[in-house]
C-alpha cells in the first residue's frame, strides 16, 4: 500500500481509538510507519534526504513497541508500504500523524494513574517528537531545494549571468 494511504489509515485508527492501549497501539503503529517511510527514504529517496531519512528509520528501533498484543495481532501495518509516491506530501502526512500520536499519547499519560503505562507514553512520546523533527527536517530540505532554482535567478538579475547587452553606440 502506499504511504500516504497508510498514513490516512493510521490518522483514521488513532482518531477512532477508545481507551489508553488503543491508543498506545496506534501510536506505535505510527512509529513503526515512521520507521519504513525512513527506511525506504533512506534507501532510494533524494539524496539530499537519506541521512535524515536513515536516522528516522532507526528512531525506537530497540523499543518493545511491536511487542505489544494488539500491534502483533493486526500485525505492524507498516508492513503493508509498497512504496512512497510524491514525497513532500507522504511526509506532510506523517508529520500529522506523529504529531496526532503525540497529542493523544499526552493524553492518555495524564489520565493514567498507572506507573509503567505512564512511562510507556512518554517513551512513545519522546519516539514520536524526535520523529517529528527528522521529518521537520526533510521538509525543510526540500523547501530549500526547490527555492535554489529562483535564488539562482535573483543572483543572476534580470539580465542574466552577463549582464546587459552593451549599447550599440559603445558607452
Amino acid at each position: 500500500m502506499e504511504a500516504e494511504r497508510l498514513i490516512e489509515v493510521g490518522r483514521r485508527a488513532l482518531a477512532d481509538s477508545r481507551g489508553a492501549l488503543d491508543v498506545m497501539a496506534e501510536a506505535w503503529q505510527a512509529q513503526a510507519l515512521a520507521r519504513a517511510v525512513g527506511s525506504r527514504l533512506a534507501l532510494c529517496g533524494p539524496m539530499e534526504l537519506r541521512s535524515e531519512a536513515r536516522a528516522l528509520g532507526e528512531i525506537g528501533a530497540g523499543c518493545s513497541a511491536l511487542d505489544h498484543p494488539t500491534v502483533i495481532s493486526g500485525g505492524a501495518r507498516a508492513a503493508q508500504l509498497s512504496g512512497i509516491g510524491e514525497v513532500r506530501p507522504a511526509l506532510a502526512g506523517l508529520a500529522l500523524l506523529l504529531g496526532e500520536a503525540g497529542i493523544a499519547l499526552v493524553g492518555v499519560a495524564c489520565d493514567t494513574g498507572e506507573d509503567g503505562l505512564y512511562w510507556q507514553c512518554i517513551e512513545a512520546m519522546d519516539a514520536a517528537d524526535e520523529s517529528l523533527d527528522r521529518v521537520h527536517g526533510m521538509l525543510r530540505r526540500l523547501a530549500e531545494r526547490e527555492r535554489e532554482p529562483q535564488r539562482a535567478r535573483e543572483r543572476d538579475g534580470p539580465y542574466g549571468i552577463r549582464g546587459p547587452a552593451p549599447s550599440a553606440t559603445g558607452s
